[in-house]
């Protein structure tokens, strides 16, 4: 698998760049809190379901919101990327959070939403089954991965990553889609011999059958180990007309990430009771599989969604006439500026 060399100039340009973010990010929730007489109202949609988005959770029972100066209310938003894309682009809510595998090819569409912030890497994986045989990516061809949405972004990332691994997702391999409590069923059936999902989906799976899968490969693998998974968006007239809300909504979202890297098991607790299938310690032990210390802002940012664009293109997730350079300098947007 190919990765990126990193010098030790690069890393401590990045040092730099990450303390810098930091004290930004510090200083302007404190000027925030102070500036406001009367906290800014926002609605925030997210998926309840998503461990993974326990910085949410965080940012609301913490007090993070409120130190920012903002009056939050969350609304748990279960329907397609597109339509939660949608209710943004109209005013139905104010900010999200979610998947850039899934957001930017709407956005590509021309939803008027802005991505502003990040949240953490992690997310996704690609599990082989040991008695199918498929212990390595290069098994895969061939063979069918089940996945539980055709457009997911385990479809769309592992296409990426199989292709740049020798492997065309259209042809070496065969997708199928199934409920995703049902997809290690279908793996016994022998009607798949791979899952692609995300947890707590896969860390059930393989819960429930030891020792019968074998990990592939995450989208934290190789030249993706500090990219971003979740990241926050905002309508964009709310960024051009009130940029101080925004900075403040992500703001909070930056300082509870962090307090989930520093603390996942009272973080797990504080999520446990949105997903009560899922006991503690095992909401624990996956938060501690997520980079919630990676959060890019600004230009990173900017930067990892034209890093994106440009993979997503080469697999023809995005048009193959898309700019990912100009996609990504009109969706993304450095609230902290």
């Amino acid at each position: 698998m190919s990765t990126l060399p990193t010098s030790s100039a690069a890393s401590r340009r990045q040092l730099l760049r990450a303390g810098g973010a930091a004290a930004v990010v510090a200083a302007g929730g404190l000027l925030a809190s102070r500036a406001w007489s009367q906290p800014r109202k926002l609605t925030f949609a997210w998926n309840a379901n998503a461990f993974c988005l326990s910085p949410v959770v965080v940012a609301q029972e913490r007090g993070f919101f409120e130190k920012n100066g903002l009056q939050v209310e969350l609304v748990n938003y279960t329907g397609s990327t597109d339509q939660l894309l949608e209710s943004l682009a109209t005013a139905k809510a104010d900010a999200a959070v979610g998947m850039i595998h899934r957001w930017l090819k709407p956005l590509e569409a021309g939803f008027d939403v802005k991505i502003v912030g990040g949240s953490h890497g992690g997310c996704v994986r690609l599990v082989g089954s040991k008695d199918a045989g498929v212990t390595q990516l290069a098994h895969l061809k061939g063979k069918t991965i089940g996945v539980s949405d055709i457009a997911s972004p385990g479809k769309n990332f592992f296409s990426i990553l199989l292709k740049k691994n020798g492997i065309d997702a259209d042809r070496d391999v065969q997708w199928r889609q199934y409920p995703a409590d049902l997809l290690d069923v279908a793996v016994n059936k022998g009607e798949i011999q791979a899952i692609a999902d995300g947890d707590p989906t896969l860390y059930l799976i393989e819960k429930r059958n030891a020792g019968k899968y074998t990990e592939l490969a995450t989208n934290l693998s190789g030249e993706y180990k500090d990219k971003v998974c979740c990241i926050v968006g905002a309508r964009g007239e709310l960024v051009r007309k009130d940029k101080p809300t925004v900075a403040a909504l992500v703001r909070s979202i930056v300082q509870a990430s962090d307090y989930v890297a520093d603390n996942p098991n009272e973080s797990a607790k504080l999520f446990a009771k949105y997903s009560p299938k899922v006991p503690v310690e095992d909401l624990q032990a996956l938060l501690g599989t997520l980079t919630h210390r990676h959060h890019p802002t600004g230009r990173s940012l900017r930067d990892e969604v034209e890093f994106y664009a440009r993979d997503f293109r080469s697999v023809g997730v995005l048009k193959g006439s898309t700019d990912p350079k100009r996609l990504a300098d009109h969706v993304a947007y450095d609230v902290l500026a």
